[in-house]
């Protein structure tokens, strides 16, 4: 290829990587749905979208670097201390079941409807164990289900990615040891290569105590260190031993997520991004180099091995991972009818498929056609279905916004009441004992504590809220929790204004949008309050009366759109009015 036709090919990936997400985030759909046909159409009309091509030999190398940088990632948002009880139970089962059964219905169906030997129906069959949370996670935004639901199925997806990594890793040694016979197997290399992707995870996590807990690395060059320590450990450990570089990273993250003591920024956005971005450009590539001519004889077969799993391993295993829990029957159902595919299913299928085919396994190079395939079948048949499933099941919320007002006051108790009057879903949280007991005693949610471990790890996200209001009476609080909440809620954060005066340890005026406007700043809400002011809610329709300030608009559809100190709301027909009345005996105002 020319230097023309290389830079064009490197533009076109980049940016039908970005274009493609940016599709997808405002059709409200998984990336997935927009980055494979992108990919597969750019790879199949022109010659210059094809990593082979422009990079090489050097593609599944920098395939597998980039798949430990997501595993690596991925293992980061796996603090186990938030996956208790029931919770736990359920998905410890759906893992272990799904899978045995994953696995084991490929490999039995596999060379019935593909022709390929037992080893390559092993190797299909681990790699599409997994699912993830890049594309569960949309999917749920999108159906909106019961929280006890989400839970159970974004931490699934978050902890079968890893671990799907690591069997797969492992189904990958045991083949290659095995001198690729069915049965046979080297464990001396097996186990020397479990050894070394372990030992390098020890020495990842060994390198990040060393930069991020004694050098104290900053923000910045925090990051790199974990970027650089990660390419180094996985490159590492893929040149002593193939593809063990995919465990060091497994084992990195998850040190580091849950190694007592390890304070570290561990998801910057600029690492996040930088994820976001690989993802993007795997897809692309990886859907680059499945050409028309692979797919076409594996298309039948894949609708079979789809439909297989899809209506009878999925609901199977929520079927047995549910008995004896208190998940009822609708609820059973859903976690039955969710498993897509997603992102290392189609890396780790690039990566082994390579390998297995340059060691000289039959049929090792129609791993990737297949899975991509299952991949495509398993997300369009979700995508379009989830949210009707749910909502005949009864367990889809409805498309309401979910506020979190963070404070216990009576005056911010007294607004939870109204909003929930104008039909929200609201929930609270407040950190002092008596506060708390005020908002149980008026019979509005509360959040558990775990909720607000945002406030301190970055690595957390706050499940089912869609906006977040800081009221509480501690500005400089109010202001830390603004910033450091901005990247864990669908929607925007808002605070409370403080006092004109205020001179706390932060700037008045740092982070997050100022709720109502220079007037209703927090300490004259709580005197106004004190005084007699009360919240009401009026249909838009209805003339405001004198001296009533509106303070949000619940727009018909169910969103919320609070009044800003840089935004005035304009209410329209079916909206309805949160407002502040005057105390008695108060002069209007304007």
């Amino acid at each position: 290829m020319t230097e023309n036709e290389i830079l064009l090919g490197v533009g076109l990936t980049v940016a039908l990587a970005v274009g493609s997400q940016i599709l997808a985030s405002r059709l409200r759909i998984p990336a997935l749905i927009v980055l494979l046909p992108a990919g597969f159409a750019a790879g199949a009309l022109t010659d210059v979208v094809r990593p082979d091509k422009l990079l090489g030999p050097a593609f599944p190398p920098l395939v597998s670097v980039s798949v430990a940088l997501i595993l690596y990632d991925a293992g980061l948002g796996l603090d186990l201390r938030h996956l208790k009880g029931a919770t736990r139970n359920v998905v410890v089962r759906l893992m272990v079941l799904g899978v045995l059964l994953t696995w084991g219905t490929v490999m039995v169906l596999g060379p019935t409807l593909f022709g390929v030997p037992a080893a390559v129906a092993s190797m299909i069959g681990i790699i599409l164990v997994v699912s993830g949370p890049t594309v569960v996670g949309p999917l749920l935004e999108h159906v909106r289900p019961s929280d006890k639901v989400r839970r159970i199925l974004m931490w699934e997806g978050s902890l079968i990615d890893p671990v799907g990594g690591i069997l797969g890793a492992v189904v990958f040694h045991s083949i290659v040891s095995g001198g690729l016979q069915t049965g046979h197997f080297r464990f001396g290399s097996f186990f020397a290569g479990i050894a070394v992707g372990l030992a390098g995870g020890t020495v990842g996590a060994a390198l990040l105590w060393f930069t991020l807990r004694l050098l104290r690395l900053g923000e910045t060059l925090g990051t790199l260190a974990q970027l650089a320590t990660v390419v180094v450990v996985a490159a590492g450990c893929d040149m002593l031993f193939d593809d063990t570089g995919l465990i060091a990273a497994i084992v990195t993250g998850l040190t580091v997520a849950n190694l007592p003591g390890f304070d570290m920024p561990a998801r910057r956005p600029f690492f996040e991004t930088l994820v976001q971005l690989i993802i993007g450009l795997l897809f692309i590539s990886i859907s680059a180099t499945v050409t028309p001519q692979s797919v076409g004889p594996e298309l039948l077969p894949t609708l079979a091995l789809v439909a297989a799993l899809v209506l009878l391993v999925r609901p199977l295993v929520a079927l047995l991972s549910a008995i004896g829990t208190d998940l009822v029957a609708r609820e059973r159902a859903f976690i039955g009818w969710m498993a897509p595919r997603g992102i290392v299913a189609a890396s780790t299928a690039t990566t082994f498929s390579a390998s297995l085919t340059t060691a000289g396994l039959r049929d090792a190079d129609r791993i990737l056609p297949i899975t991509f395939l299952v991949i495509v079948g398993t997300v369009v048949i979700y995508a379009l279905t989830a949210r009707p499933v749910a909502a005949r099941l009864g367990i889809a919320r409805p498309p309401r916004a979910r506020p979190l007002l963070v404070g216990g006051d009576p005056w911010v108790i007294d607004l939870a009441r109204s909003l929930r009057t104008a039909g929200l879903d609201v929930l609270m949280w407040a950190g002092g004992g008596q506060e708390r007991d005020r908002i149980r005693e008026a019979g509005i949610e509360l959040a558990a504590g775990e909720l607000m471990a945002t406030v301190t790890d970055p690595r957390a996200r706050l499940e089912g809220v869609t906006s977040v209001f800081l009221l509480t009476d501690d500005d400089d609080f109010n202001v830390l929790a603004s910033i450091v909440m901005e990247d864990s809620v669908e929607g925007s954060v808002y605070r409370v204004g403080p006092p004109p005066d205020s001179r706390g340890v932060v700037a008045p005026h740092t982070g997050g949008d100022t709720l109502f406007g220079p007037e209703l700043v927090r300490h004259a809400l709580a005197a106004r309050h004190e005084q007699g002011a009360r919240f009401h809610v009026r249909a838009a329709s209805e003339p405001r009366p004198p001296g009533y300030e509106t303070l949000f608009v619940v727009r018909r559809d169910g969103r919320l759109e609070p009044v800003t100190e840089d935004l005035s709301v304009t209410a329209q027909e079916g909206d309805t009015l949160v407002l502040l009345g005057p105390a008695p005996g108060a002069g209007p105002t304007s």
